[in-house]
């Protein structure tokens, strides 16, 4: 499984639509712009534990949205079908 920074980036950029604008605020000032928690709670006026609770949210509905839609998980099967010039295995991946 990739590093947790980097598999919860890429599923904020497959699912941050489906996100609150308060949630993809606090997801992208901890995992973008790499800001603490009180850092982030001091930008929006709301307490530490607030944001640790979006943040900790915002983490389990980006995994359930993969659990359910495997769009990730897919993604990495075709990059790694295409690396390998194995284009039956991707027709395989996208039900062609």
């Amino acid at each position: 499984m990739m590093e947790s920074r980097e598999y919860f980036n890429s599923l904020y950029d497959i699912y941050k639509e489906l996100l609150t604008e308060k949630e993809q605020i606090a997801f992208e000032e901890h995992y973008v712009e790499d800001l603490s928690m009180q850092e982030i709670a001091d930008n929006l006026n709301v307490s530490k534990s607030n944001i640790g609770m979006i943040v900790k949210r915002t983490e389990q509905k980006l995994e359930e949205y993969e659990r359910k839609l495997h769009i990730l998980e897919k993604n990495t099967k075709i990059k790694e079908a295409l690396i390998n010039k194995d284009y039956a295995s991707i027709e395989k991946i996208m039900d062609i």
